[in-house]
Formats: structure tokens, sequence, C-alpha cells
């Protein structure tokens, strides 16, 4: 799992790579639990906190880019 000082050291291009990642991830992992194919149950918390983690960090530059634009 990586920690948020790792997520705000990589560029917003990067970050979004990695969230289509997870999505995906998270996809299929819908997919087998709909199968009963699943053995990591804690594999979907883990993805759901990581995305929400990328999410916040590209709304925070979201949001420091438009005050940056404002000012």
């Amino acid at each position: 799992m990586k920690q948020i000082s790792e997520i705000r050291g990589k560029d917003s291009r990067e970050l979004q790579l990695d969230l289509q990642a997870l999505q995906k991830e998270l996809f299929e992992l819908r997919f087998k639990s709909a199968t009963e194919q699943i053995t990591q149950t804690a594999r979907f918390r883990q993805i759901r906190r990581q995305r929400a983690r990328i999410l916040t960090v590209l709304g925070e530059r979201a949001r420091a880019a438009a005050a940056e634009g404002k000012a």
C-alpha cells in the first residue's frame, strides 16, 4: 500500500494512470466476487482507500491551480 507522501511525489499524469489501473482491478475483483472466485476480500478495501487517496491529491492540486489562477 502506498503512503500519501509517495502519491504526492508523483505527477498528475502518473496518478491518473494509477487510478485507471485501480478502477480496472476493482472491476475485475467485483466480477470475481460475483462468480465466487475471490480469495482476497480485503483487497476491496485497499483499492477503495488507495483510489480515495489519489482522488484527494488530484483534488488538492486542482483547487491549488484554481486558486493560483484567481490570484
